[in-house]
């Protein structure tokens, strides 16, 4: 299980910075263009994959009340894209260094209408970077609205035949 926790968190960096350099290209104003998605643009979607990985790292970190980054960033798309990728090293880093007792625990928590739920931290880190996957479809979607047409491949299957020829290759 660790194994494959610690592949989805190298993945998860890997998918995440291989779509930021190719959306950091792109002018500001396609960034933020409103498009029809559950979040309504480029920076929003990521803005809540943010949310959503320091969201869940705070409740894994047992913080009853979890603060998302979006109350106070104000910042631009490619300093959003720095702060997820920041995220997802601290996820990285964690599953590296985490016991089978740490990733086995149950932990209790709250959501965001505050009911009450224990997990086992490791389907919550699986949760985690699952989560990722989903959005990163929506914004090669979103990339797609915008006309662009080479965008770099970010499966999970890549990535393993990336890894295994040692490269882990960053290039779109």
């Amino acid at each position: 299980m660790k194994e494959l926790l610690q592949q989805l968190a190298a993945y998860n960096y890997w998918a995440n910075h291989r779509l930021l350099e190719l959306i950091n290209s792109l002018p500001e104003e396609q960034q933020v263009k409103e498009m029809s998605s559950s979040f309504n643009s480029i920076h929003h979607t990521l803005l809540h994959m943010l949310d959503a990985e320091s969201i869940w790292w705070q409740r894994m970190k047992l913080q009853e009340s979890t603060i998302a980054p979006s109350v106070s960033f104000h910042g631009t798309t490619k300093e959003l894209g720095q702060l997820l990728l920041q995220q997802n090293k601290v996820w990285e880093t964690w599953v590296l260094a985490a016991t089978p007792a740490a990733l086995e625990h149950v932990f209790m928590y709250y959501n965001s209408k505050r009911e009450h739920f224990k997990q086992p931290v490791f389907q919550m880190i699986a949760h985690v970077f699952n989560h990722g996957t989903y959005h990163r479809g929506q914004l090669v979607n979103m990339l797609r609205q915008l006309g662009v047409t080479k965008i770099p491949q970010t499966d999970f299957g890549y990535w393993g035949i990336e890894s295994s020829r040692g490269s882990r290759s960053l290039k779109v």
